[in-house]
């Protein structure tokens, strides 16, 4: 594969878990183990730069989440149920947990999931730039009070294959710069990367399964987050995103929640600023109770 040859010092792992197949970067071979879930557009790969800075001591993986990737594509059951499911028996089959767990943008309903519903997994959670259903997130989609114009089409049936993954280099050509991310930052090698699974036939299947999630799943999140707060330690890391990604964790948090705020920072953090995200992980990673 591309990313292989692209990227030294990390290993590719294939996990056959909860009826599919996940792809898995592993860096680093000591240390408290931490697994890096990523947003939209984005694969493992968005925390390429970050992986090394992290692996210096700490055990870390990127996954790539089902329906994105080089992992399985996703079927029309695909939820951010699912996607916490999967990440729970990847964490099992990796014999990682507790691990800390780190999502970025629309993973952070699966993450939350994942928390609140095997908490014997996660010994911390960090969430970067992400909302919650419920609490807000479904807002996103509204544009005529400036949301996301693709989060309502990706939700909407057959969609994704019909006019996302045939275009998707386009698209992702066109997104990133939507978002103040310069060539500097997500260049031609990280478009072509992107565009490579993103392109394949059901290369957007996680996303819109995501983002149906995250239309239509307020008010079971609500009920769980009154059943099972958190309790371990949780940060939120806000960037242009201000305190959204805070607010969101603390409603459903029972604890107090870490609230970082990276200035000056767009709203993809992890491609944006590796060296302050992980300075901001390490400091997070040390808080065990």
């Amino acid at each position: 594969m591309k990313n292989e040859r692209s990227v030294a010092g990390l290993r590719h792992l294939r996990a056959e878990v909860n009826g599919t197949r996940l792809h898995v970067v592993a860096a680093g071979d000591r240390g408290t183990p931490a697994l890096l879930v990523h947003g939209f557009p984005e694969t493992w790969w968005a925390f390429r730069e970050l992986l090394p800075l992290l692996a210096e001591h700490h055990r870390v993986h990127a996954v790539d989440l089902r329906g994105f990737g080089d992992s399985d594509v996703a079927g029309d059951d695909y939820t951010s149920a699912v996607a916490a499911e999967d990440l729970h028996a990847l964490i099992r089959h990796l014999d990682l947990g507790p691990v800390q767990v780190v999502g970025q943008d629309v993973s952070g309903g699966a993450v939350y999931r994942l928390a609140a519903t095997h908490p014997e997994d996660v010994a911390g959670l960090t969430v970067i730039e992400a909302g919650l259903a419920g609490y807000g997130a479904e807002a996103l989609s509204d544009v005529v009070r400036g949301g996301a114009w693709y989060i309502g089409a990706l939700a909407a049936p057959g969609v994704d294959g019909l006019m996302f993954a045939p275009r998707a280099r386009a698209f992702i050509e066109a997104h990133y710069p939507r978002y103040g991310v310069g060539p500097s930052v997500v260049g031609p090698e990280d478009v072509a990367e992107l565009a490579r699974t993103y392109g394949r036939p059901g290369g957007f299947s996680g996303a819109a399964g995501l983002y149906r999630s995250m239309l239509a799943e307020g008010d079971e999140l609500r009920a769980l987050a009154r059943s099972a707060p958190l309790r371990m330690p949780v940060t939120t890391v806000g960037s242009s995103g201000g305190g959204f990604t805070h607010e969101s964790f603390r409603a459903v948090a029972g604890r107090p929640v870490t609230d970082v705020r990276l200035d000056g920072v767009g709203h993809y953090v992890a491609q944006e600023a590796p060296q302050r995200l992980a300075d901001v992980l390490v400091e997070a990673f040390a808080v065990t109770s």
